[in-house]
């Protein structure tokens, strides 16, 4: 029989949540473990952000990667992109997948419950804590990052995913920005982690949650799964910050992504939190049932991914992968245009405008036998362009590396004066030609373009 504690009785008062809350938090903040991650995240992050910048060899496999020896905000962005895919669900699991879990392992239950004598207060108290010490977490991976890249090379001007310049002040606020979208997708995996630790009691599954889901998730992302699944899924936010640095911003799926997360952070601790009220306490041993955990915890989330694929599924244009020859196409010109530009003022030559050059760009992927969408490398663009005065149009030929997220890498294939490798002089010192190799992203949402 299963032994359910209730509120206190005979006028005895709980202890109230702000002391729980305190008392919790203090807990988390004694353990080396959490201290040790708080350094890492204050400190690492500047100290690679630095050296990287400095270096000559940058890792352009990563989003802003490129930039990250011309602009400090580059560098923040990096230890954005490596945190989404990696440090924030880790630090997730190791802090809300452990904060009830600990408690079994101690065998202090007992005492806790007699101390504060609600668990609906005991929940409360411990989902706050963790939930503070997550965001601190955060703060000092995005703090630290921006130290250290503005520390080794300065506020210069970000290139965006569509090639535009970002001022200073501009970048400044839309890393900020980045980060704080960040939070929702984070919120989601703090909530799983809360529920794993529930209903995992000891079993160190329960701390692994968060992370495993995040392991699962993105195996599900290098799939070509139509773009309303991808957005269904909570690590798709973890993404979608990149549209930010697109003009217009690509807001589609930041806002999908947004109440997607949401709702995973809704739901979860709900369940997390009615599973927690109706556990027995007095079960020294305890550590979860297969039963339990598949009817209050992987349905229900399961059943809020299918929801959320028929809502997102019926509100939107996009079908398919999203990434469709119309969009990649119109989003390589752009970004062309706007690094066209870039490369003319580097290299001292009379100013255009993207409206006098009127860039336009042909895509194909994988010869004629080969339907023209979804991601690979094997997609080959030229892009046409007209110098104002001039009679010949001007080409330039394109292999891209499309993932399944919509984001590419145009590598120059000639000539080699336009998009070949060589070194131009910036104002903080030489870089190699902005046309070279570049990255972009594709709005998945977005209608189709009109020919």
């Amino acid at each position: 029989m299963t032994a359910i504690v209730t509120g206190p009785r005979g006028g005895v008062r709980p202890a109230p949540v702000l002391h729980g809350y305190r008392f919790e938090l203090v807990k988390l903040l004694s353990q080396w473990r959490i201290r040790l991650l708080l350094l890492a995240c204050w400190i690492a992050p500047a100290a690679f952000v630095a050296a990287v910048s400095l270096q000559s060899s940058l890792p352009s496999d990563t989003v802003f990667g490129r930039w990250m020896n011309s602009t400090g905000w580059a560098g923040s962005l990096v230890v954005l992109d490596f945190s989404c895919s990696w440090a924030l669900p880790l630090l997730t699991a190791l802090v809300a997948g452990d904060v009830f879990a600990v408690e079994d392992r101690l065998g202090t239950w007992r005492h806790l419950l007699v101390a504060v004598r609600s668990p609906k207060r005991i929940f409360v108290a411990k989902t706050l804590a963790s939930l503070t010490l997550i965001l601190l977490l955060v703060a000092g991976l995005a703090a630290s990052g921006i130290v250290g890249g503005l520390a080794a090379v300065g506020d210069g001007q970000l290139a965006g995913l569509d090639g535009h310049l970002l001022a200073p002040g501009d970048a400044a606020g839309t890393v900020l920005l980045a980060w704080a979208c960040a939070l929702a997708p984070t919120l989601a995996f703090a909530a799983v982690g809360l529920l794993g630790s529930v209903a995992l009691g000891r079993s160190p599954m329960g701390l692994l949650m968060p992370a495993l889901l995040a392991f699962v998730l993105q195996l599900a992302q290098l799939l070509p799964l139509p773009v309303a699944v991808q957005l269904a899924l909570p690590s798709h936010a973890f993404l979608a910050w990149r549209g930010l640095f697109t003009s217009p911003a690509q807001a589609g799926p930041i806002l999908a992504g947004l109440v997607v997360c949401l709702a995973w952070a809704v739901v979860a601790t709900a369940l997390a939190y009615r599973m927690f009220l109706r556990r027995d306490f007095t079960d020294l041993s305890y550590d979860g049932s297969g039963r339990q955990i598949l009817v209050g915890a992987v349905l229900p989330l399961a059943a809020l991914v299918v929801v959320a694929f028929g809502v997102i599924a019926g509100l939107t244009p996009a079908t398919g992968s999203g990434v469709e020859q119309g969009k990649l196409q119109n989003s390589l010109a752009t970004a062309y245009s706007h690094l066209y530009r870039l490369q003319t003022r580097e290299l001292h030559r009379p100013d255009v405008t993207e409206a006098q050059l009127r860039a336009t760009a042909s895509c194909d992927k994988g010869g004629s036998r080969v339907l023209d969408e979804g991601p690979g490398n094997d997609w080959r663009c030229v892009v046409s362009w007209r110098l104002p005065g001039a009679t010949a149009v001007g080409t330039a030929i394109y292999q891209l590396d499309v993932t399944a997220d919509g984001r590419y890498v145009a590598d120059g294939d000639g000539p080699k004066e336009v998009n070949g490798y060589f070194q131009v002089r910036t104002p903080t010192g030489d870089a190699p030609n902005p046309l070279w190799q570049f990255d972009g992203n594709v709005d998945l949402l977005a209608g189709t373009p009109k020919e």
